[in-house]
């Protein structure tokens, strides 16, 4: 039985009441639940795997889009904090790397309870977004140059933009998200508490030593950093196998 709550939009494709922690996913930049959801196939037994659902999309599609990034980082905030007293691990992609950091840090401010660890994947450090991500298109681009963005970085099947309907979801979905996140501002001081895992592809769009250091500067418990194989969604395999990175001590791989 696969179950979403609508009031803390959280998507568990397969739930474990039972299990030990949870592995909390947050998504990038136009993306859902889809991409994470095969994950509970290589999750360990004793852990649960929990989807955060934005608003505007899958099973909230008739939720508005977040107005700003405030509005999506409470969104989410919500959404942890309806996940109970089980330790869990935050993870996010890309855009959803940002949230991780800002949804621990506004749980911390609230005094509510902080994950075990954060990991943080194919993002650049928040307080370093104005200075990199050149290669990230705008809100206010075309449809044609939001749709060549998704299919570069294999954001986009061909069945889906072979598909004008499809097609044109899929790119509101990714301009929402694309406003929200240029609306993001990153807040002197903030830092990472807890401690943080950094994931990046060797063949991502920054340099892998810049973008190391940078998350090194957030973190104040602990930090270590890999280079994956692949681009900004690593290769097929590397994908379905990141749980291992999230859930136990890191594999041989990359270099910390």
């Amino acid at each position: 039985m696969r179950t979403v709550s609508s009031t803390a939009a959280v998507y568990r494709p397969r739930p474990r009441p039972g299990a030990d922690r949870v592995l909390v996913c947050l998504s990038f930049c136009g993306g859902g639940t889809a991409p994470f959801r095969r994950w509970a196939d290589v999750v360990p037994d004793d852990v649960e795997l929990a989807l955060i659902c934005y608003p505007g999309r899958e099973a909230r599609f008739g939720v508005p889009f977040a107005r700003d990034w405030v509005a999506l980082r409470d969104d989410v905030v919500s959404a942890v904090r309806g996940l109970g007293a089980r330790p869990y691990t935050l993870f996010g992609h890309s855009m959803g790397s940002w949230l991780a950091f800002e949804t621990a840090a506004e749980l911390e401010r609230l005094g509510a309870p902080t994950p075990s660890a954060l990991v943080v994947s194919g993002g650049v450090a928040p307080h370093r977004r104005q200075a990199h991500g050149t290669h990230v298109p705008r809100s206010h681009d075309s449809d044609d140059a939001l749709v060549a963005w998704m299919r570069e970085f294999g954001q986009m099947p061909a069945v889906v933009a072979a598909e004008p309907e499809l097609r044109a979801l899929a790119v509101e979905l990714l301009r929402a998200d694309l406003a929200v996140s240029e609306s993001y501002r990153f807040s002197a001081g903030s830092r990472a508490s807890v401690p943080l895992r950094l994931l990046y592809g060797t063949g991502d769009t920054e340099p892998f030593a810049e973008v190391e250091r940078d998350w090194k500067s957030l973190a104040d418990a602990g930090f270590e950093a890999f280079e994956l194989p692949g681009g900004h969604f690593y290769e097929a395999d590397v994908w379905a196998g990141l749980p291992r990175w999230c859930t136990g001590a890191a594999p041989h791989a990359g270099r910390p």
